[in-house]
């Protein structure tokens, strides 16, 4: 079973950085995607990034030039470098990630991360 661990988050001013990690570990897995997500309160999670082993990276549009989502050189964890913080990505931060364990695909969430961004 993978499981995912998440780490960074915490109180910044605007205009200030964070970086947000999430490290997957088990046994005998393969990745195929890794995401963060946001969730601002009793909204319904939204996508911030993707890094996809085939196709590259992707952002939502109001976090674009901002925000850089990038994976380590073994591929396990993630990272989500957060610059120019703005009071509107005060959310809950959630990783996710697809692949392949035991040759059946999995989804596994992380257990979440608060940011808050003070103005």
């Amino acid at each position: 079973q993978v499981q995912l661990v998440e780490s960074g988050g915490g109180l910044v001013q605007a205009g200030g950085s964070l970086r947000l990690s999430c490290a997957a570990s088990g046994s005998a897995f393969s990745i195929l995607a890794m995401k963060y997500f946001r969730q601002f309160p009793q909204k319904d999670r939204e996508l911030v990034a993707g890094i996809h082993s085939s196709t590259g990276t992707e952002y939502a549009d109001d976090v674009q030039g901002r925000f850089t989502i990038s994976r380590d050189g073994a591929g396990n964890t993630v990272f989500l470098q957060m610059n120019n913080l703005k009071p509107e990505d005060t959310a809950d931060y959630y990783c996710s990630v697809w692949g392949y364990s035991g040759g059946r695909p999995f989804h596994v969430w992380g257990q979440g991360t608060q940011v808050t961004v003070s103005s």
